[in-house]
């Protein structure tokens, strides 16, 4: 294998995109079912692809297994070669199987470890364990490398496969060899698989100061955030501290829902197609927060649609980010169904955050870049909004 099928075989945004399976961090305009696509005559096709006929004719005359033939996985093997040879790793086949665990994790729960992966830097990396995940609690960590996953190198796994290798039932358990940052050597984890239920929102009062986490971007995450925001108002909160560490992103559409809780107008992102072509999404009215002083927690695990929010709040002078750089991830994906229940997941666009700054590789610079880490970052963030708030409370003469 050559080092161009590597990086293509190799693959949780996500990633992922997020897709949130296990979930990879990935930015999808569509994550629902999508209309299936018309079938493909063959005379529409270029005259290369006469070539795939060529060479099932030639299978079914010369192959000393051609009785076992199996046009179905044939097909699906043709359409990965594909994509693969696209070079573009969150371009992706994802079979029948993995596009309903896809589709069951937008709806808030899964069964697996509770790791998001991505692919970086050729390897197959940790963006985030989800909080009080079985992954959590065995010592996996931000920026973990995954290696082999029951023995077998995840060198030679796409994305997908590994996700789903890494995913299966309650209960069961699933080896996984490790090498963590700065390690020199890996190590062997065995993780017992849970039901994973993802709120992607939580908050707690400190005082003065609302302090929201949110863990990813699901179909529900903007009215969550809108109901809790409500919520901490009426009870006196003057300042909000967004907690967007190690939220490896999501779905798109909920990206605009949060921020147009804290603008009034505006640009969230820009997506930029292949021919050059920008497709702007706008703030929408009506939000409860945006007034109130914010603060923005970042790190090395904010991916993908964190990224977008916390660009745009960033751009806009609406909040400061702090804590560390953000991971990078600024692509955008569509998620078309083929026939068979399968999907491909297609990159259709590179995000800009509204002052046309690019994202992908490149990841965010907070303003204030801070090795705090946990709750000392949170008590960081604390001691700075309460500085804005006496700022703006009026004094009496």
């Amino acid at each position: 294998m050559n080092r161009r099928q590597r990086i293509l075989f190799v693959v949780l945004s996500i990633a992922v995109a997020s897709l949130l399976a296990l979930g990879v961090g990935c930015d999808l305009l569509e994550r629902t079912k999508t209309p299936r696509l018309a079938s493909v005559v063959h005379e529409d096709l270029p005259a290369e692809f006469d070539m795939l006929a060529d060479v099932y004719k030639m299978l079914q005359n010369d192959y000393v297994g051609k009785d076992q033939l199996d046009a179905k996985t044939l097909s699906q093997g043709a359409v990965r070669g594909m994509l693969q040879a696209l070079d573009d790793p969150y371009t992706s086949y994802v079979d029948p199987e993995g596009h309903k665990l896809e589709l069951a994790a937008l709806e808030g729960k899964f069964q697996g470890i509770g790791a998001v992966i991505t692919i970086k830097d050729e390897v197959l990396t940790v963006i985030a364990p989800i909080a009080d995940s079985p992954a959590e609690k065995a010592g996996i960590i931000s920026g973990d490398k995954i290696l082999e996953v029951n023995g077998e190198p995840t060198s030679e796994m796409t994305l997908i496969q590994a996700t789903l290798k890494i995913r299966g039932p309650a209960n069961s358990l699933v080896n996984l060899l490790i090498l963590h940052p700065d390690a020199e050597e890996p190590v062997a984890i065995e993780i017992v698989r849970a039901e994973i239920k993802l709120d992607s929102v939580t908050a707690e009062m400190k005082g003065d100061i609302v302090y929201i986490r949110l863990s990813q971007f699901l179909k529900s995450t903007g009215n969550d955030l809108r109901d809790t925001l409500g919520e901490a108002m009426d009870n006196g909160a003057k300042g909000v501290i967004l907690d967007l560490r190690d939220n490896p992103g999501g779905v798109l559409d909920a990206t605009v829902d949060v921020v147009s809780q804290f603008l009034l107008r505006g640009i969230v992102v820009d997506a930029v197609d292949g021919q050059g072509r920008h497709n702007q999404l706008r703030v929408r009215p009506g939000g409860v927060a945006t007034n109130i002083p914010l603060i923005v927690l970042v790190n090395g695990g904010s991916a993908s649609a964190s990224e977008i929010v916390a660009g745009a709040l960033q751009d806009y002078g609406r909040a400061k980010l702090a804590g560390s750089k953000t991971f990078g991830k600024g692509s955008v994906q569509v998620v078309r169904e083929l026939k068979d229940g399968s999907s491909v997941h297609i990159t259709i666009a590179k995000w800009f955050t509204p002052k046309g700054n690019p994202i992908d590789g490149t990841g965010l610079t907070p303003d204030f870049s801070l090795d705090d880490e946990d709750e000392d970052l949170v008590n960081w963030a604390i001691d700075y909004l309460n500085k804005q708030i006496a700022v703006q409370s009026p004094v009496a003469a």
